[in-house]
């Protein structure tokens, strides 16, 4: 079936589009305490799988707006063993993505396609993007004036894209590259 929406031709074949609205707001102080309580959840889940976990994206950098996701990494000893947990993190409310585009990740979310509340994204111990996403946090959180002026790139570009979540990314990569350069060379 195709149909005409604002001037574009859509495709549409027996599955359902989702649409997944870009909301941005300010920084809430209890993202920190829904942190702590999923991360003890989840230790009691993986258990001794888990070498560390860590709170990561915007949420947890102070005074920022952010989407109210909690995002959230946990190394683990090997990989490949955490499909095994996918049932119990189904009876709890997470959905497994599998690797979702980053090779050798494991990501979950939890809450719906739509409306999420929390993204575990699962990385093996010594991983380049576990080290690559906590020098990010640790940069911003230390560098008040970059991360306001992420915060208002985010907020511009959710007015822009309030219904294209691809949009809103493809939006923040040349600030997110540029803080990852940066975020390399210091400390």
């Amino acid at each position: 079936m195709t149909f005409n929406f604002n001037n574009q031709t859509l495709n549409l074949h027996s599955e359902f589009i989702i649409v997944r609205k870009v909301e941005v707001v300010p920084h809430d102080p209890e993202w920190k305490k829904m942190y702590e309580s999923e991360s003890i959840f989840l230790k009691s889940i993986f258990k001794n799988e888990i070498i560390t976990i860590h709170h990561i994206g915007s949420t947890v950098i102070p005074n920022i707006s952010a989407k109210p996701i909690i995002d959230i990494i946990i190394e683990v000893k090997d990989i490949n063993k955490v499909d095994k947990y996918n049932k119990k993190m189904i009876e709890q409310g997470y959905i497994p993505k599998g690797e979702a585009g980053i090779p050798k990740r494991r990501f979950f979310i939890k809450g719906s396609e739509k409306f999420r509340i929390f993204h575990v994204h699962v990385f093996q111990d010594g991983d380049a993007e576990i080290i690559r996403l906590l020098k990010f946090r640790d940069y911003m959180v230390t560098h008040p004036k970059e991360a306001q002026a992420y915060s208002q790139l985010k907020e511009n570009l959710a007015q822009e894209y309030p219904e294209n979540i691809e949009g809103y990314i493809e939006g923040k990569d040349a600030f997110i590259k540029n803080i990852d350069k940066k975020a390399r060379i210091w400390k």
